[in-house]
């Protein structure tokens, strides 16, 4: 049975207020995060003066799928909505990755990367790939709208744009710009985009992204965000409309970013009215092209080229998929429209990827739609796809590329089954973050891979009562625990194990905060508030903190400041558990049960040796007295004089003198906040009659001391023991200082022989020794075989 607090528990905070701690964990953090502006209301919602720059973008690009090679130009406007003059823009070259010359290629860090002491076969293979590879996106032409050259410098993975005079608030400008580039080989330079080559029938899937010279963002908070890329900390962009004409192979078929302008051009007729008919299938996926069609295809040969067109507006990035292996299976999303038309579910896979594509990819994706959409906003979106290639799970505007597939006899284990589902729901989710709330990678990865996380723990949860590969928070303690861990607000090429910390921490943070500390319901609005607030715009952590706290009407200060600004962790100890019973004043009551109490203490072996004092007093009646008959537990009349001057001062005061006669037991428990990390604390107390009760106490209980902590109940039961996290779902690193009595302390050993060290003599020549043995005794046998004829 479950109560949060017993009717007739009454709960006590003796907090230890005059040692421990400073109570700095529980200051408000409005000298840690930036001051309100115009821009950013206090309330965490975008202000009156909020502003967004934009940039649009009309590509043509050509895929040499011979070369392996990108060749494409661009026209770009970029649209000044700031307040302020620019006398320069910056672009991005993520493509620079890959160069040469790019800082990425500097030794890595040993816990991420590389270790010099362990290279492994594939790591040797990869840094010999990056020395034939130079990846570098060479820019061939860039001038201003009439044709003007432009004066620019290539900053390593940033492009800066000299203007020949200050961009205004308010004014557009339009550049040029064209460039190339050859397409890496996944199997040996994974990243987020690239090619995967089948040997078995000499076909090629490209999944591109990052593939164009893209508008850095200028922003209010931190002006513009050129940072360069070193892998980990992704991209900050500008919201805009993109036209891209996409020439390919005649035998591919292309997924991207947006909507598909000339499929009368591109698609065959049959393709066309399946399409169509899968605008009507909400239940089961319809093949667009069968797996027979796509292995027919890997046969054949192209004729020629085809142009695709795509639009997509109001997105911040575009990248695309393009092969002839593809099979492509598509559905409605039940519930979620735009304009009058379903929102499209598609998947496209190699015949490598089924059976498991086939069954689960595009279900994956509807179900994450409709998840999310509920918990955020609905999808604004026409399509969402996903795609199968040599990217293990990348996101991009109505895109992503998902790697897990089956063996090649087909089977697959449970764990590839649910590594698909989870990272396409992953991946379909970032849609929300960041392709729509448009947080800033590059500063704080958390914001979008953390918060994405969360949302996609609750989609698994949706997808089956019992999802196999639950998130266990037990499986964070380890990292919790670890000295030199770095805050979650740290910048993101900064953190070296970056799973855990901006994804699995923000994750349990999260679900802590939404079970524990607000409730299902005030946290869901906070975060759909959250949500809805910063549709299409850049929010910054402060904006999150504030919205949750403003939406909720919980100063949630301490958390922020322990969950994202700290490196502490939750580790706190039941220190001592004392067991306080009334006392009632009343001798009659008192002095007998003083006298029981000093009767049932246990004899020492040295009393129970010696003769008893009724023996001595046997042998020595001389030496009896009053006090041989005198019984402790008797009253005397002063005793009853004073209990009953206290009863009529009580009376005299009018309070109830039956107070005295509680029969309640009274329970103080002691707790000792060892990891630092202010946190509710949730109790299991089992009782000697077999009965248990689960009690939370909030977080607050730590506001006067944060290092120590007491709780006093009182029930009229005998307590057996206490646990603190009883459900194991508070990322305790230490559970055994868990428990009142303290438990033996669980563990293993395995048995081992004793290795012998080699002994190179026995080793070289025994063999030589045995093989002589051998020839002797075969040459003995030979000759009593001719003595016995």
């Amino acid at each position: 049975m479950k109560l949060l607090i017993p009717a007739f528990f009454a709960v006590f905070s003796l907090a230890a207020a005059e040692s421990g701690a400073p109570v700095g964990k529980f200051q408000q953090l409005d000298q840690t995060i930036p001051t309100p502006s115009a821009q950013r209301n206090a309330s965490g919602a975008p202000g009156t003066g909020y502003w967004q720059n934009r940039a649009d973008y009309d590509i043509d690009v050509e895929l040499d799928d011979v070369k392996r090679f990108i060749t494409a130009e661009a026209t770009v406007t970029y649209h000044n909505l700031s307040p302020d003059p620019l006398t320069y823009l910056w672009v991005q070259l993520d493509q620079n990755y890959f160069s040469h010359n790019a800082d990425s290629r500097s030794v890595p860090n040993t816990k991420r990367g590389i270790d010099p002491g362990k290279i492994t076969y594939s790591a040797l293979d990869r840094l010999l790939a990056y020395e034939n590879y130079d990846g570098e996106m060479k820019i061939t032409k860039l001038t201003d709208a009439k044709g003007k050259e432009l004066p620019h410098a290539v900053v390593k993975t940033m492009l800066r744009l000299d203007l020949n005079e200050p961009l205004a608030a308010g004014a557009d400008f339009v550049f040029k710009i064209a460039w190339n580039y050859p397409i890496n080989d996944c199997e040996r330079i994974n990243a987020r985009t690239g090619y995967e080559f089948f040997k078995e029938d000499g076909n090629t899937i490209y999944t591109i992204a990052q593939w164009f010279p893209r508008m850095a963002a200028y922003t209010d908070y931190a002006g513009w965000i050129n940072k360069q890329f070193l892998g980990t900390g992704e991209f900050t962009l500008e919201f805009g409309n993109y036209t891209v004409r996409l020439t390919a192979p005649d035998d591919h078929i292309v997924a991207a970013t947006g909507t598909l302008q000339n499929p009368e051009k591109v698609l065959t007729q049959t393709q066309r009215d399946r399409l169509k008919q899968a605008e009507s299938e909400k239940k089961k996926p319809l093949f667009i092209v069968t797996p027979d069609e796509a292995k027919a295809a890997e046969k054949s040969k192209p004729k020629g080229r085809k142009t695709w067109i795509f639009q997509a507006d109001n997105v911040r990035d575009f990248a695309f998929a393009s092969s002839r292996k593809f099979v492509w299976d598509a559905m409605a999303v039940e519930g979620a429209n735009v304009k009058g038309k379903p929102v499209m579910a598609m998947s496209l896979y190699p015949k490598e990827g089924m059976p498991l594509w086939d069954k689960y990819s595009t279900h994956a994706i509807a179900h994450t739609i409709q998840t999310y959409s509920r918990y955020t906003f609905e999808y604004p979106y026409p399509v969402a796809w996903s795609v199968n290639g040599p990217i293990g799970g990348m996101e991009y505007p109505m895109i992503c590329f998902n790697g897990p597939r089956p063996e090649k006899d087909g089977t697959y284990p449970e764990r590839t089954k649910y590594g698909l589902i989870g990272v396409v729901i992953h991946e379909v989710g970032h849609n929300y973050f960041p392709m729509i709330v448009n947080s800033d990678e590059r500063q704080w990865t958390w914001m979008d891979e953390g918060l994405n996380s969360f949302v996609e723990f609750l989609t698994e949860e949706e997808w089956e009562n019992d999802w196999k590969h639950r998130r266990n928070e037990r499986g964070m303690t380890d990292y919790m625990r670890l000295k030199d861990r770095a805050p979650v607000m740290t910048n993101s090429e900064s953190i070296a194990d970056l799973g855990p910390n901006a994804y699995g921490q923000p994750t349990v943070a999260l679900n802590i905060l939404r079970e524990h500390i607000l409730g299902r319901e005030a946290f869901d609005h906070a975060f759909k508030t959250y949500a809805k607030r910063w549709m299409f715009k850049r929010p910054t952590p402060s904006d999150f903190f504030r919205t949750m706290e403003e939406a909720s009407g919980v100063d949630l200060d301490w958390f922020w400041r322990g969950w994202f600004y700290s490196t502490d962790h939750v580790d706190i100890a039941i220190d001592e558990v004392k067991w306080l019973q009334l006392d009632s004043r009343d001798p009659a009551i008192e002095k007998p049960r003083k006298k029981k109490e000093e009767d049932d203490l246990p004899k020492t072996t040295t009393r129970e040796r010696n003769y008893s004092l009724s023996k001595r007093i046997d042998r020595y009646p001389e030496l009896k007295d009053f006090y041989d008959s005198y019984d402790k537990a008797t009253v005397l009349p002063s005793e009853k004089k004073k209990f009953e001057s206290l009863i009529k001062e009580l009376k005299e005061e009018k309070i109830d003198p039956a107070l005295l006669q509680t029969k309640h037991n009274f329970y103080l428990i002691e707790f000792s906040n060892v990891g630092g990390l202010v946190t509710p604390v949730i109790l299991k107390v089992e009782y000697t009659d077999g009965s248990t009760e689960e009690i939370k106490l909030p977080a607050e209980i730590w506001r006067f001391n944060t290092e120590k902590a007491a709780k006093m109940l009182f029930t009229k039961k005998e307590l057996k023991s206490v646990t603190f996290d009883p459900r194991q779902e508070l990322v305790d690193t230490d559970i055994e200082n868990n428990y009142w009595p303290r438990r033996p302390v669980k563990s293993k050993f395995q048995l081992h022989k004793e290795d012998k060290p080699a002994n190179p003599m026995r080793e070289l020549t025994k063999p030589e020794k045995e093989e002589a043995d051998k020839k002797k005794d075969a040459k003995n046998d030979k000759e009593k075989d001719e003595e016995k004829k």
